[in-house]
């Protein structure tokens, strides 16, 4: 029995021009497949951002049942901490479901702003104005005052009712 022996022979790779288009394949066949393509991906990209974005009402729900969860686990020991987060949370609600810069914007600048709030109604206009002109007194009194931080809280919470019942 003979031994085969292996031969260290190195040997061509095989043509590429198998794989490669054929010269008459026509270039607008190319075209079309890419671009649509590119119009599927878009599609989907499309579909994919308007799918996450939520409706207003679910907005506007999510916004209200965060303030509200806020409102409920605020711990302040005087009316000033209290005013301090209830005005945050009264703010981060009106930029949520308003679109509203009140929660980047100091007192003075939400207050002389003359479009602020212009989608809700006068009364409730006022009703905001009033609630933060209270929590603005408390959280920049020169002293900070004995005011029980409970009924701040709750005052926060009318507010935030009348707002949600507005935007409805």
């Amino acid at each position: 029995m003979e031994a085969e022996t292996s031969s260290l022979e190195l040997k061509p790779p095989p043509s590429p021009d198998a794989y490669l288009p054929k010269p008459g394949f026509p270039i607008l066949s190319t075209t079309l497949i890419g671009l649509d393509v590119l119009l599927l991906i878009m599609v989907v990209m499309k579909w994919r951002k308007s799918a996450g974005k939520p409706s207003p009402v679910k907005l506007r729900r999510l916004a209200y049942e965060s303030a509200v969860r806020a409102l409920n686990q605020a711990q302040a020991n005087s009316g000033r901490e209290a005013a301090t987060v209830s005005s945050l949370v009264l703010r981060r609600y009106l930029a949520t479901v308003s679109g509203d810069p009140a929660l980047f914007e100091t007192h003075e600048e939400f207050i002389s702003r003359h479009d602020a709030l212009t989608s809700l109604p006068e009364a409730a206009r006022h009703a905001a104005v009033a609630g933060f002109d209270r929590l603005a007194s408390l959280k920049y009194a020169k002293e900070p005052g004995l005011e029980d931080a409970a009924p701040v809280i709750e005052s926060s919470r009318s507010l935030l009712e009348t707002l949600n019942r507005s935007f409805a």
